[in-house]
């Protein structure tokens, strides 16, 4: 029996309608401004002002009016005082946010025009000019009578001295909300490629360097090491100390990930550049910001300097999310993607379990914070460290993988350069130590496709029976393995093959993508007939034609395999007869994005874009302790039915016990 679903999107009761071509004002919640490049940055800022920096939205004034003599311009965004009236006299901190095509030298939307503002308003102290790449903050200093404006790192929080912007507190440190972080990786790899004569690739692992400079910081320093003050990027002696201390930092990555850095690596940026990086990642916490938000910011980066010609194209995020939530994987169970790319399925199906750690940890100590996160690190770190496993035959998406993972709660320990076709013997001690095959509790993988990179090594091809030839029997109907071997093979079909023979016979269950011609194509009847005899198809879902748009155009699903015991299939071979089930199916006939890989959002029958008020858990810090607190916040919904697939998936999967 099969089950066909073909989902819409659903639509919270709480939704109101966004006019076509239009975007819902962050701060008011209810004007809709057109939604042009210079109102996406200056939405994400308001985003950034609200919920990293802390300034409550009745503090924050959108396109408000200065008086300028004769001129009357408005303001993108104006902070006023704390509790001030929303008054010129009373402008705190005031933001120019311009499309990416603006340069901060424009004589008329540069910083010029900024600080032509922060003049104009007597208790301005604070100015911010972006425009999503570059971002430059001021203070407004007066002498003699006359203005100057240094440059510094950052602006305060809200509460926060100017202080506490220079050289932060661990407990200071903001989650990146939203799409800043991506913004902030932008800036540097931009800068780095600019300003250091490298070409973007090496500009990329130097802002890899830093990242895990950064996180080693967070993670181990018993004080912010990762920072440059104003007074230090101003002139050649400080610079030369912010690049001290990052060189010490990266001596101790060094000696943490002996598998990743070579002990002569170095951090190869002039001081001058290296304080600037530092200075626009410095106030975030990596190790805090939202996985989704990191994994956004991180895989773009990559996705833009190695992808290659090996057929790799990354999974986006919902389709990771969504097989992670189907199979949904508990903590003791192993978990392997032996093509694992950027690790995108790794780290959804990482992270699902990490939360379920989390709940439990807090539900034990009635929600005390300070008691629950000491366990929940230990639970998570061996976790990490003893059920996730990940392969990739391209050492240098090994390394950026490693790089993610540790972002993302650290599994970088069982991350390995491997062809997963070969032989076992073939593969490194540490990784043959493992013991894989028939080890696997579930898989999670994309594995590179297509004709133009077969697999035609003879050593290779005879150990998988889909690297023999078979021929067709049209008197018994069915397919017969022949002696000889292919000359060559697409290496997905391969690596459905292995997938099984990774598993756990009986229990364990692989989730992976396909081009659908494995699904359908008359001369692969053998392949579909060897998945037939060795699993139990649980599920079929039938993705998007633009699942991996804007970076490839490939028809796929996704199908979820359960291995057969040796058992049941000798059972059903001397039966000649496959076991009678049903069959989960579905169409993601939303995926969430367009061919252009622009996102695209849930609409009335007018055509006008519906926002929903959603509840997030934030993590905050009071008196240096961790509190989590529930937020309301309004968002456009996404049209995507894909994590709707998954509970439907498994509604039904309870329903067949």
């Amino acid at each position: 029996m099969t089950l066909s679903l073909d989902l819409g999107t659903g639509v919270a009761p709480t939704a109101v309608i966004v006019q076509q071509g239009k975007v819902l004002d962050f701060i008011d919640g209810l004007t809709q401004r057109a939604e042009t490049p210079e109102e996406y940055v200056r939405q994400e800022i308001a985003k950034s002002l609200v919920r990293e920096y802390g300034y409550p939205k009745k503090s924050i004034a959108v396109e408000f009016t200065l008086r300028l003599g004769s001129r009357k311009p408005r303001a993108d965004l104006v902070i006023f005082h704390d509790g001030a009236e929303p008054d010129q006299a009373n402008a705190y901190v005031i933001v120019e946010c311009k499309e990416r095509g603006i340069k901060a030298s424009d004589k008329k939307e540069g910083v010029g025009q900024l600080q032509s503002y922060m003049a104009a308003c007597p208790n301005a102290t604070y100015g911010m000019w972006t425009n999503g790449l570059e971002r430059f903050c001021y203070r407004k200093v007066e002498v003699k009578g006359k203005f100057s404006f240094d440059e510094i790192p950052d602006i305060p929080g809200f509460g926060k001295s100017e202080d506490d912007a220079e050289r932060p507190q661990f407990d200071q440190l903001k989650p990146a909300s939203s799409d800043a972080l991506l913004f902030a990786f932008r800036r540097c790899h931009n800068y780095i490629a600019g300003n250091q004569g490298l070409q973007k690739p090496q500009a990329f692992w130097e802002l890899l360097k830093l990242i895990f400079c950064k996180i080693h910081d967070e993670r181990e320093s018993s004080e912010v090491e990762f920072y440059a003050a104003s007074t230090e990027r101003s002139g050649m002696n400080g610079q030369l100390k912010v690049k001290k201390r990052i060189d010490a930092l990266f001596e101790s990555v060094k000696a943490d990930y002996p598998a990743i850095f070579q002990e002569s690596d170095v951090v190869a940026l002039n001081a001058q550049v290296l304080a600037y990086i530092v200075s626009q990642l410095q106030m975030y916490s990596l190790l805090e910001s939202d996985v989704d938000v990191k994994g956004h910011a991180y895989e773009e980066i990559v996705g833009s300097n190695l992808r290659g010609d090996r057929g790799e194209f990354f999974t986006p995020r919902n389709v990771c999310n969504m097989v992670a939530a189907m199979l949904d994987p508990e903590e003791g169970q192993l978990i392997l993607d032996p093509a694992c790319g950027t690790g995108g399925f790794l780290i959804s199906a990482m992270n699902r379990v990490i939360e379920k750690i989390r709940v439990a940890e807090l539900e034990k100590w009635k929600g005390d914070v300070k008691r629950a996160e000491p366990k929940i690190t230990a639970r998570i770190a061996k976790f990490a460290r003893n059920y996730i496993v990940g392969l990739d035959f391209n050492p240098e998406l090994v390394k950026a993988t490693k790089m993610n993972m540790v972002m993302n709660n650290d599994g970088a320990g069982g991350l390995f350069q491997a062809n997963s076709l070969a032989s076992p013997a073939t593969w490194d001690e540490e990784l043959r130590e493992r013991e894989l095959l028939g080890k696997v509790d579930l898989i999670f993988t994309n594995p590179p496709f297509g004709s133009k990179i077969p697999v035609d090594e003879p050593a290779i091809l005879e150990k998988f029976d889909l690297g023999h030839a078979w021929t067709y029997d049209k008197s018994a109907d069915e397919w017969v393995m022949q002696g000889g071997i292919q000359k060559s093979q697409p290496p997905e079909i391969l690596f459905i093959e292995r997938c099984v023979k990774f598993l756990k016979p009986g229990t364990g269950r692989v989730a992976m993508v396909l081009p659908d011609g494995i699904l359908g194509s008359p001369g692969l009847g053998y392949v579909r007939q060897w998945i037939l005899a060795n699993t139990k198809v649980l599920a079929s879902i039938d993705l998007h034609p633009e699942t991996f748009q804007p970076n490839v155009s490939v028809q796929t699903s996704v199908l979820i395999l359960e291995r057969k015991t040796d058992e049941l299939i000798a059972l059903e071979k001397a039966a000649r007869k496959l076991s009678d089930y049903s069959v989960f199916m579905a169409v993601a006939n939303h995926i969430g994005h367009d061919k252009r890989g622009n996102r695209t959002y849930v609409r009335d029958k007018k055509g006008n874009e519906i926002v929903e008020e959603v509840e997030e858990t934030v993590k905050e810090y009071e008196n240096g302790n961790p509190v989590y607190k529930k937020q309301r916040t309004q968002r456009k919904v996404v049209d995507d039915n894909t994590l709707q697939i998954a509970q439907a998936f498994r509604k039904w999967l309870n329903e067949q016990d």
